[in-house]
Formats: structure tokens, sequence, C-alpha cells
């Protein structure tokens, strides 16, 4: 597979890439640099945030929602990069020690956003996670939240099954990804250990292609795990990037691989890049907040 680096900008942590078929534009964030960034074409657009963002997802009413430290927010997308407009939707997670990490809509457009405990310091620098103080939380149209799971390390990937009655779910803070099966009151069961501690690094974000199949980002193991319906590994796509920490199937057919990434102590060239690789299977569609 060949791979190229999208743009010149380089992402301390980047994350939460997101296709938005409509306008054919790619969102993303760095989560510590506080940016929300959307690539439309050649055309890189960037928010600075007041604080760190783990999410940018655009909204069916037309802007777009942003996962900050202290809230869910929505983002006017012809506010000033440098002044951006932002109305509060909702606050999910009232430990104000915590911060966003992990969220995406499933089917229904409703936000899935899961926290942890903030760990990066005022100058951009890592700090060791050493609670288990994060949730997910379901967020709907109208605001509403509803709380799903406690006791959360550090959250990471949200995928759902076809028929919607399955998420897949990872924390890696255990280096595990869960199956969650979901239950007729829109509650989880308790989690099912699908794919355990894996040599080539921790698991972070995730994309599904139209096959089934869980493209995995491996932080600090330079590669996508892409694995079976059964949670097996299927094959292992090589990065020159230390720390990819998340993926999103968009272009043309849904078959160019977006993959973001950090940076690492290895300071390699390319690390915090967003880079592309061209695929041969479809990935399935993102879906925009329903309010």
């Amino acid at each position: 597979m060949e791979w190229t680096a999208v743009t010149q900008h380089r992402a301390h942590l980047g994350e939460g890439p997101f296709w938005d078929v409509p306008t054919q534009a790619l969102y993303w964030v760095d989560i510590a640099g506080k940016q929300a960034l959307r690539l439309t074409g050649a055309n890189v657009q960037i928010w600075q945030m007041p604080e760190h963002v783990s999410a940018f997802i655009p909204c069916e009413s037309g802007d777009a929602l942003v996962t900050l430290s202290s809230g869910v927010y929505r983002l006017d997308l012809d506010s000033p990069g440098l002044q951006p407009r932002l109305t509060l939707l909702c606050v999910a997670d009232p430990n104000p020690a915590n911060r966003g990490n992990e969220a995406r809509c499933d089917a229904q457009g409703r936000l899935w956003l899961g926290t942890m405990q903030n760990n990066i310091g005022k100058d951009r620098e890592d700090l060791p996670v050493v609670q288990r103080s994060g949730g997910l939380f379901r967020i709907d149209h109208d605001g509403r939240v509803t709380p799903l799971l406690r006791g959360l390390g550090i959250p990471n990937t949200l995928l759902w099954s076809e028929d919607g009655t399955a998420l897949h779910f990872a924390d890696s803070m255990d280096e595990t990804l869960y199956r969650h099966f979901i239950n007729a009151d829109g509650s989880l069961d308790a989690a099912q250990v699908w794919f355990g501690p894996h040599e080539r690094g921790g698991p972070d974000g995730s994309a599904m292609d139209a096959e089934g199949f869980i493209w995995n980002a491996r932080w600090d193991g330079s590669c996508l795990l892409r694995l079976t319906p059964d949670g097996a590994v299927d094959r292992v796509i090589e990065l020159p990037v230390s720390r990819p920490t998340s993926c999103v199937f968009g272009g043309d057919e849904l078959k160019t691989l977006y993959i973001t990434s950090a940076a690492s102590p290895l300071d390699h060239p390319l690390d915090g890049a967003l880079l592309a690789i061209r695929v041969d299977v479809a990935g399935k569609v993102c879906h925009r907040f329903a309010g």
C-alpha cells in the first residue's frame, strides 16, 4: 500500500477523523493543540478552540459539534478560525478533572462520548493516567444526556454492528477491545472481551469497512490491524508514523483510508501527520449529529 501525507500540518495529538459524504470534507482535531480542522479539496480550515477538543462532527442543522473539556458545544462554521462562535449544548461528564476523548454518532445521529482523566499538561506534555474516572455517555439531538458506562480508563473506538444491536468499544488502559450488546432500553450489557492485548501497540480509534472488518489504529505500534468480525487479525498495515491514533474511510467510493497520528519521543518525520492510503474495500459512512 502507498501512503501520502495529505497536508503539511503536524498535530501534537491528531484524532477523531470524520468523513462527511454530502460535502466531501474531512473533519479531525488536534486534541493537545486545541484545534478543530476541516479539509475540503486542498483547503484546510482551522478553528482554534479555548480548550482541548477531542471530536469535530458536522450536524444536520448546518453547524458542527466540538467536544471540549468543559462540555459539548455547537460551532458556527462561518465564524473566524481565531474567534470561533461556540454555544453550549450540554455537559455530559460533570467531573471537571476529566476531558472528552473518543466520540462518534450512531445511525440515529446520537452522539456517544467517552471521557477520561485529563492527561495533557499546560505545556502539552503527557501526564500519567492514574484514575479510572472516565465514562461513556449518549447525547440525543436535544442535548439530553444518558450515562452508559462508568469507571473507564482511556475510552477509544466506537463502532456499531450493522443491525445496531452491538457496540465495539476499547479501553486502551486495558489494551483490549470489548463488545457490548445493546439492550432494548438502550442500556449496555456487560463487556465481553473481543480482541485482547497484541504485541503491536495498544488499541486506539477504529473504522469499520463494508464487510464488517474493523481497522484499528495501534498506538506505539506503527500500524493498523484489520480485524475479522470474529476478532482475529486479518492483516497488518504498516505505517510511517509511531503513533497512529484513528482512521476513517472517505474519498471516492469510501475507499481512501485517512489516518490521524500523534507526536512521539521517536520524532519520526511524519509523526502527527494526516495520512491517506487507497484500499481495496469500501468503508461505512459516518453519521452526522441529528440536531
